[in-house]
This record gives C-alpha cells, structure tokens and sequence, in this order.
C-alpha cells in the first residue's frame, strides 16, 4: 500500500524525481502513451464528429494492468508528465485508462527537475488543463486524416508504399523548390580589385592596409583598364569615419535555436540534439527542452548575477528580461537554461557535456553586457577616377558579453568574419600601394539547407512547434524523400589580374566550388510526390495554411475554438479533393523525354520505376519488342541528367572477358553493381569498384576473394546429406538446411556436430516463418 503514486513517461524522469520526495511517494513510469489510435478505419469515427478510437498496444497491456493495481493501492495519485500539450495527453490517457478517481488525482507540472521545482508543484497541483489535451488530439486526428486519405491516391497514381504528411510534405516541397532554384541558376562573374597599400607608422614600422574598390568589373577588359589606369594615379585618403558600435548578447535558447546552434557548433543532428537534451533534462541538469519562450525566471536571472559578478565583475553585468516575439509560442514554458547556473560542468557523456556547456555559456551571456566596439570606415580616393577604395576595421573595445559567448551564423563563411584593426590614418595622407589585384569571383547559388536552417525557416513560416521539428526533419528522411550527405565540389578556373612595379600579370588559377557538407537534398521520387501534391492538393502543401492550422491548435489550446468544428471545417472540402484525384488524377512517375538515339532511332527517357530512378530505351511493341531499362547513378536526377549520360547507362551489362572458360560480365541489379560468372554473383566494393570502368584484372581478384570468403564460411559437409551444411555467418556458426537456418546453442564447437546432432536441433527449432507476399 503506498500513500502516494507518482506517474511520469520515463524511467530516467522517475529516478531523478524519486530522489527529493520522501517514503511516502513511490514514482513509477508509463514509459510514453499507453495508448494511440487505433489503425483500423484510421482511428477516427469520422461519422460521429471525429471522435478518436484509442486502443491499447500490445506491449503496454501489462503495464496498465501494473499500474492499475498501483493505483487502486494508493491514496493519491499524482500524473507528472511534462507540461506541453503532449504531456496533457498522456496524463489524460492515464486517467481514462486506468479510471482514476478525480478526487484522489492530481496534476502536477514542472519546468525543471530540481527539489525546489517538484516541492513547490506538490504544494500546488492543478486540474488536468483539457484544452491542451483536445489541442493535441485534434493534431494527432489531422494528421491521420491526412495520412491515410492521401497516401493511398500516391500508392495508386505514384508508387506503392509511398505517404504523405501534413507538415512533412511541406518541409520536403522547402528543400525541392530550393533544390530548383539551384537548378535553374545562372551564375555569373565580375572583378573584385583589392588594394594593399603600405602605411608607415611612427616607429618607422610598414603596416599593410587592405582596402576593396567600390565597385566590381563585368569583364577581364574592363578590369585591366582600371589596372593600368592605377600606374600613373595618386591614393589619397578622402575621409575617416570612426563610429562607435555596441553587440548585445542573444536571448537564451528555445527549442529551435538550440537546435540551430548544436547543429552549427558541435555538428549534432536536431533528433541527436534533443535526444541528448531530454537526457539532461530527465537527469535535472536543465530545464524543459521543448519551448518557444525566451522568458528566464527570477531565481535564474538572479543566479546569473551572482556568478557573473564573482567570476567577471560588476561591468559585466546586465540584467536582462527577454520577451517571445512567436505569435504562435505554446505554453508560458521558461527558456532552456541549466537547472543550477553555478555548475558550470556536469558529469556525463561527452555529448551531454558538450551540450550543457552550449547552454550554460548562452543563459550566462543572456545577462552580461554589451560588447563595445569602435568601426572606423576610411575612404581612399584615385587620383584619375571616380573610383574609391575603402577600407574597414573593427576594434574591440569592450569584450562584454563577447568574453563567455558567440552566436554562430549559416552564413559566416560567406561573409569572411569579424574585421580587423587599422593603422593610424589621416585626411588627405597620401598612400603608396604595393599591389592592385583584381580576381575574378562568381556569383553564388542559394544555399542548400542543413538541418539547422530548415528549422530555422520553419520557424519563421509558423511551420510546425517545438515538439514537431525534430520528428518533422527525421521523418521525410525515413520515408527516403530527402537525403543528408556530403558531396564533393569540382574543380572551377578563374583568371586573376595583380598589378605590381608597374607591370599587369595574368594569370589563370583554379579553385574548388560546391563542396557541400550535411547538406538536404531531395530525391527523385520526393520531388515527383511534391509536384503531384502540388497539383492536386495545394491546400495542404501552402504554407500559409499550414501556419494557420497552427495557429489554430493554439486557439484550442486556449480554449477559443472547438477542436471537432476545427476538424470538419477541413475535411468536408479535403475530402472532396481525395474522391477527385483517386478518380480524375493522371498517373505520374516524373517522365522527362530526353530525346533519340541516333543509334537507334528509339525514344530516350527517364522516370520513376519500381526500385527507383531508371532510364528508358525504347517502348514495348505488338511484335513483342521490350524496352530496355538502366538505373539512373548515384548523383544523377530526372530533372538534370543528359540524353549523352543516359546513353551511357546502356553500355552495361559489359563483358571483360573470359575466365575458366566461362564469361566475366559486370551490371547492376536490384542491390547494386555486381559481377557474374560461372552462374555466381559477386557484389563491387561500395565506393571502390565502379561497373562502368572496372577491368578484367580487378573483376578477377573480386571473384578469387569470394571464392576464398564461401570456403572459410563452409565449416562442414555431410556427405550422406549434402542439403544440411554448418557455416559461418555474420552472427556465428549455423546450421543451414533447405533454404532456411538454423541456430546452434552458444558455446558449442559447431566443427565437432554429426549429422544425427544437427537433425536433432533442426526438429527443436520450429521452421522460420516465410515472409508474407505483398
């Protein structure tokens, strides 16, 4: 019998917890939702005002049965799940599934896992909040809805196994339209001069002073006649302009820019960040990890002064109330920031470490002063043009906040880093340059999006809250819509112009460009999903609806509008435009008709087939005539691949050559490029091994290396029964009978088994199941 039963979602949560409440509480866990939806006619009665049908999984049975019994022992119980919408859920669906009595159950809620926060939520429970849980309920009935009514019209007019999500489908539509821009970009070049002029100083010391012109040249011509214009022109410097400026610190994170800056700062994929966020949150180390408010409380604010003040000094700081600017923020949630802001380290794993550091430094510098700065700005005229240089430097006066923490950017390659300090200057001082260089630069494609700035533009759509941008990212990289990977640059020449002791010299230099690293790229078949949802379901892929759907969960969550109205008042006219594509829509697989072959006088083209991207000669005739097919390469897509690429898809399979009489030729399946002979396949070494260059001398050491790999895998052979075999496998010794394997128990010596031993355990071990057909 226990007086008190505390219910949390994780194992971990309920250790931290069960250690600040005494005997008289016993914490246990509910290991998530013990309930969801049921699959079976979506989950939803549809016909009686969306009501959702919940069952319980499998896996969950017996723990409800514990819990029950844990419940109907107790004198009061306490439902401590987090306090966002998802976790209203999950204590509701306690209370419905075990039938709590609501006189003896209370709701208690917490920002962070401290023994002040769990005393002080003890002390002050609250109702269960039912808006929250309709606001979450009518999420998860929305997006079912969408799920199942517009995955089976891409099955039938796509592909099968194909889906589709209410916000995914939005994301992936982002990173395709990016992917198109890229696409269709021209680029083009111009002439950047830089100027290095030598400045003597009053110690006799040459300081070099780097300055750009004012403009850019169109072309080589144009940039050599500034050139020799500059021989016989006098630099004089026509103004110096010194402004002071001042940095201020940025607020603590929120879901999405921590996100951002793990991604930015320690390379961590969003689902590792909050994966290891959660983990700092379940052991106490920080506060909730999913929240769009920027607000600190006041224990926080004033636990920062005191550690700033002790370690810095008074100068540093500032104190600072932040206000969410997102319309849309969720619950009145506290920001990210470490549960005791005077443990400047944790124990832990070297990711929970590395990530605790990212936000003890933001919350700290939240509070600490502005950064000062003096940027001067000097302008040098050209004697014989109207032409300026102008140089640009940064000096630091105060470090600020600057002394604990800086905000990274996407963008702070491009825009080459903080600026430097100028030697002392004057009005109408004379300057003797060293060299004038004009190089060629190019204009540079929109940048394809990483993890980090999908989020951040999801967020600035109204696209998605704090809890969805992780499962979001994760999610369309599942369903094999999108990829993140690295790819390699290629080399791009450029012609460089320098002037030096009155002689131009030119020269042609090359350099690497579109290396690409962590990068979003759509797949062939997340593109083709987009333009057909686009066609046919344009509501759902706007992004402005979907932003006002958000907005929308937040109205129910406040208690403006009702969740069943919000439902129907979509899929009444939703459900029209699914009736319509399943009858009226035209099949797609992204066809593109690249031209003939002048060999052959047939149509080339590409499209989506079974396996994926492929190449297509041909078309089937009445004589019986069948098309030839070649899958597209690793790097190739349907909407940029060249009819003189596509041609070159056919010349496989190749034949190297005989070998033990028998022929050696290379193609690529179903799993891959491989080589046959002698009626054996043998797969070519991932990234080692390309079909369409390998040779005969290398296709024979591959076949000679998996001869050797079966033989070493045969450990014996009965002759009296040659179907029953013991072999090596990857996870041991097995027995191998008729197709189908066998275990053989640890620790036994497989090279020592007879005959009538293995025959023994292939009679105790049932027969593997057979896979179901589709």
């Amino acid at each position: 019998m226990h007086e008190n039963l505390v219910i949390v979602e994780s194992p971990a949560k309920a250790k931290t917890i069960e250690k600040f409440l005494g005997k008289d509480f016993f914490v246990t866990s509910s290991m998530g939702h013990i309930r969801d939806l049921e699959k079976k006619d979506f989950g939803i009665d549809i016909q009686n005002n969306f009501t959702p049908k919940y069952e319980i999984s499998a896996d969950k049975k017996k723990l409800v049965a514990e819990l029950k019994k844990l419940a109907k022992e107790s004198n009061i119980i306490w439902l401590a799940s987090d306090e966002d919408r998802e976790g209203e859920a999950i204590s509701w669906h306690l209370m419905e599934t075990l039938g709590l009595d609501p006189k003896k159950t209370k709701r208690i809620v917490f920002h962070e896992i401290t023994k002040d926060a769990i005393l002080q939520a003890v002390q002050n429970p609250r109702p269960l909040d039912i808006n929250l849980v309709n606001a979450q309920q009518a999420r998860r009935v929305l997006d079912r809805i969408v799920g199942f009514e517009v995955s089976p019209v891409l099955w039938k007019k796509v592909k099968p196994s194909l889906s589709a999500g209410r916000v995914q489908s939005v994301a992936v539509r982002l990173i395709v339209e990016r992917e198109r821009e890229i696409i269709n970009f021209t680029t083009t070049s111009s002439f950047r001069v830089i100027a290095s002029f030598l400045v003597p100083e009053k110690d006799g010391k040459i300081t070099e002073l780097k300055a750009e012109l004012n403009r850019r040249f169109d072309t080589r011509d144009e940039a050599c006649a500034f050139l020799e214009k500059c021989k016989s022109a006098e630099f004089q410097i026509g103004d110096v302009v010194k402004k002071p400026a001042r940095r201020s610190p940025a607020p603590p994170f929120i879901t999405s820019t921590l996100q951002q800056e793990a991604s930015r700062k320690l390379g961590f994929s969003v689902s590792q960040t909050m994966s290891v966020a959660q983990k700092l949150y379940e052991s106490g180390k920080i506060t909730y990890m999913r929240t769009d408010s920027v607000n600190l409380s006041g224990l926080a604010i004033n636990a920062a002064k005191q550690k700033i003040i002790h370690s810095l000094g008074e100068k540093y700081h500032q104190v600072r109330q932040y206000k969410t600017k997102s319309k849309g923020a969720q619950e009145a949630h506290e920001a990210i920031r470490p549960a005791y802001l005077d443990h400047e380290e944790i124990s832990g794993t070297n990711q929970e470490k590395r990530l605790y550091d990212l936000i003890w430094k933001r919350t700290i510098a939240s509070q600490m002063s502005d950064a000062e700065l003096e940027k001067t700005t000097v302008t040098i005229n050209i004697s014989n043009g109207q032409e300026k240089f102008i140089a640009i430097g940064e000096v630091l006066i105060f470090d600020g906040f600057l002394r604990v923490y800086i905000e990274s950017d996407d963008d702070e390659e491009q825009n080459g880093g903080q600026k430097g300090l100028l030697p002392p200057l004057k009005v109408k001082q004379i300057l003797r340059w060293d060299k004038i260089q004009a190089t060629e630069r190019f204009s540079q494609k929109p940048p394809r999006y990483t993890e980090a700035s999908l989020v951040k533009k999801l967020e600035e759509l109204g696209i998605g809250r704090p809890s969805t941008y992780a499962p979001i990212i994760t999610t369309v990289q599942n369903r094999g819509y999108v990829v993140k990977e690295d790819r390699p640059g290629i080399d791009r020449e450029f012609i460089d112009l320098a002037l030096t002791g009155q002689k131009i010299s030119e020269e042609t230099k090359q350099e690497q460009t579109g290396t690409e690293k962590s990068k979003l790229f759509p797949t062939d078949i997340g593109m083709v999903v987009t333009d057909f949802l686009m066609r046919y379901f344009d509501l759902i892929m706007d992004y402005n609806f979907t932003a006002l759907v958000e907005k929308e969960f937040d109205e129910i969550a406040d208690g403006e509008l009702v969740w069943n109205d919000m439902i129907r008042s979509f899929y009444e006219p939703f459900h029209t435009k699914v009736e319509s594509a399943l009858n009226d829509a035209e099949r797609t697989n992204g066809v593109r008709v690249l031209g003939i072959d002048p060999n052959s006088g047939k149509e080339l083209s590409v499209k989506i087939g079974r396996f994926g991207p492929l190449a297509q000669l041909g078309e089937a005739t009445e004589e019986g005539e069948k098309p030839q097919f070649a899958s597209l390469r690793p790097g190739q897509h349907l909407e940029t691949i060249t009819i003189e690429e596509a041609m070159e898809l056919f010349k496989l399979p190749r034949n190297l050559g005989d070998f033990e009489g028998k022929p050696v030729t290379v193609a690529i399946g179903r799993f891959g490029p491989y080589i046959r002979h002698d009626s054996k396949f043998i797969s070519l070494e991932k990234n080692v091994d390309d079909p369409y260059s390998i040779d005969f001398d290398r296709a024979i050491v591959l076949i000679e290396s998996k001869r050797e790999k079966d033989l070493n895998a045969v450990i014996k052979v009965f002759p009296e029964n040659q179907e029953i075999k013991l072999l090596n496998g990857r996870w041991g010794p097995y027995i191998s009978f008729k197709k189908n394997n066998y275990k053989i128990p640890k620790n036994t010596d497989a090279s020592k088994l007879t005959l009538e031993d293995c025959l023994k355990l292939i009679e105790k071990e049932p027969a593997p199941k057979k896979s179901r057909k589709k």
